[in-house]
């Protein structure tokens, strides 16, 4: 079993960082709040490759590996003039390991929420990220709730990555069964896919919201001649 190992100890305190947000469900995760306009960057680029595009024309987006991103974790309020940049933020996409311990997944989405609250309550542009991990993060069994959207108003705009989650059919039942948890839950109106976006997982959803496909970064950078 793989055992997360993350950031509890952060520089800026949690109740700094939660000062004047909302709060939603049985772990009061914080909300990331419906925008007043519903905005869909140009382009999505994951924090560690920032530096190679401009900011007037990409998101900045967290799906890599957790390490990459682990600095603006420890210390968010330290990123915060450099993300204003950006067209947008995508809330950190922490992992969420089906084999990880439930409460480390709650406390891996907690963070997410958190400091996407945190940077839109600093005037950024923020897109929850949405991520579901094992079945009791988006079914309600052992939980009362379905902890995987918590924290997220409905009909809005939301963010997924499919990158490596539908290689294989294991994989691809679970982020399917996810998928369709989450429409029906939140009932996005415009939903973003970093990743492959195959019909035969989306087509079916088409007709309830609006889907935006982002290629991974190695593709992108490999469409463009892999120059930085």
């Amino acid at each position: 079993m793989r055992i997360i190992k993350h950031f509890l100890v952060n520089e800026t305190p949690i109740s700094e960082l939660s000062n004047g947000a909302r709060f939603d469900g049985l772990f009061d995760i914080p909300v990331i709040e419906k925008p007043s306009k519903i905005f869909i960057p140009d382009s999505l680029t994951p924090f560690s490759e920032r530096t190679k595009v401009s900011f007037l024309d990409s998101a900045v987006c967290f799906y890599e590996k957790d390490e990459n991103f682990m600095e603006l974790l420890i210390s968010p309020a330290a990123y915060l003039e450099e993300l204003r940049q950006f067209q947008a933020v995508v809330s950190p996409d922490c992992s969420m390991y089906r084999d990880a311990p439930l409460s480390v997944q709650i406390i891996n989405l907690y963070y997410n929420r958190l400091l996407g609250s945190y940077y839109q309550r600093n005037g950024i542009y923020v897109i929850p990220n949405i991520r579901w991990g094992s079945e009791d993060t988006y079914k309600i069994s052992n939980l009362p709730e379905k902890v995987a959207f918590s924290g997220i108003e409905k009909n809005s705009i939301v963010s997924i990555s499919s990158y490596g989650c539908i290689k294989d059919l294991e994989n691809r039942y679970y982020f399917e069964a996810g998928l369709a948890a989450m429409m029906e839950t939140l009932m996005p109106e415009v939903v973003l896919v970093y990743g492959a976006m195959p019909n035969e997982i989306f087509g079916q959803y088409f007709n309830y919201a609006q889907f935006v496909q982002y290629d991974n970064w190695i593709k992108t950078r490999h469409k463009n001649g892999g120059n930085d």
